[in-house]
């Protein structure tokens, strides 16, 4: 099922430079369209990027959504948030700010333009889920002021945003609910449970385990996920909500910390902490939606997808770094090549 765009697009991804926003550059420009990245670097990286500064038809801007942009576009995906507990959790107003403030921001963009809008959103909206697999339809079981709700419930309201905007401006959006997602370009610090693991095992390095490792989540290799987002952003006609996208193969913490050991040929011992609070016990997506509309379903096994993983993350240990803080001596060269983006006119709607 080929549902890309034959045409060559205007592509705006904001959050461009981070793990599955980069990915989805390089998709995007290999289609043959031109492509917006931006992003404010608070979690991106400017590594991830760096290969494709100078493809002509690639865009670089510094800019945080929390502010109005003006940039063309014809079709606009949202992907600026800090998606790991450690970064999200470090500032959760900021991260409140990011989620609507910036989904806000992005869709009067794409109202004005008539562009179609993609938003990345989270199986997080599910939270502790009582219903097992999760479907669409189930509405979630979150804490609204537990720790992991700057970002649960600033993604269930980007929904809302999203749906709301669509519906009173007539313009095309498309909502994805992103379970874990993993494969190269992670960030060896995020601390998710696949980064966790590998580069605890590469270092010999017990694996933490939190809890008592029986709680589970499902792990979709970054290519699958590129194809799913894709598909979902250029499928034609209406679709009857949000969508899953996620590997509804399911681990616990254990099977995936046990695969990742074999991997990376590492005997390390296990270290057990305690669970943190609204750690969803179980986590596994039901996709017949994707499947049924976009012709989606995951190809890559998570043995091959994690063997990948481990790879790249081997080689990164072998690149001798420079001192200073992430990007630091990469961010010198670079910073006068990244323009920030232009002060916008007065935002008028497309439609009445």
């Amino acid at each position: 099922m080929n549902v890309s765009s034959p045409f060559s697009l205007r592509i705006l991804v904001a959050g461009g430079a981070g793990f599955l926003g980069s990915h989805l550059c390089e998709r995007l420009l290999w289609e043959g369209h031109e492509v917006t990245c931006v992003d404010n670097f608070h979690t991106g990286s400017l590594r991830n990027v760096a290969h494709l500064l100078d493809h002509e038809r690639f865009r670089l801007l510094r800019h945080d959504i929390t502010e109005p942009l003006q940039v063309e576009a014809d079709r606009i995906y949202n992907l600026a948030c800090p998606a790991a507990p450690p970064h999200y959790q470090a500032d959760p107003v900021r991260t409140l700010r990011t989620c609507l403030l910036g989904a806000i921001n992005l869709l009067e963009l794409a109202a004005k333009q008539d562009a179609r809008f993609l938003q990345a959103s989270t199986s997080e909206v599910y939270g502790d889920p009582l219903e097992h697999p999760q479907r669409e339809s189930y509405w979630g079981h979150v804490n609204p002021v537990g720790p992991r709700a700057c970002y649960d419930e600033g993604k269930r309201c980007a929904e809302t945003l999203v749906t709301e905007h669509a519906r009173k401006y007539g313009f095309q959006a498309r909502i994805a609910r992103i379970f874990n997602t993993y494969g190269p370009r992670m960030s060896s610090q995020d601390g998710r449970v696949v980064s966790n693991f590998i580069v605890q095992a590469l270092a010999g390095q017990p694996l933490t385990i939190y809890g008592d490792g029986t709680q589970t989540r499902s792990f979709c290799y970054v290519d699958d996920m590129i194809e799913g987002l894709v598909r979902l952003m250029e499928v034609p006609g209406e679709l009857p909500g949000p969508v899953n996208l996620g590997n509804p193969t399911e681990l616990t913490m254990l099977e995936i910390g046990a695969l990742i050991q074999e991997l990376a040929g590492s005997r390390c011992a296990l270290a057990f902490r305690d669970r943190p609070a609204d750690d969803p016990v179980q986590r596994k997506p039901d996709i017949g939606r994707a499947r049924q509309y976009l012709g989606w379903t995951p190809a890559i096994g998570v043995r091959e997808g994690l063997s990948r993983t481990v790879a790249y993350f081997e080689s990164q240990r072998a690149v001798p770094r420079e001192p200073g803080p992430p990007d630091a001596q990469l961010g010198v060269v670079l910073a006068a090549r990244l323009p920030h983006a232009p002060e916008p006119e007065s935002l008028q709607y497309g439609r009445g």
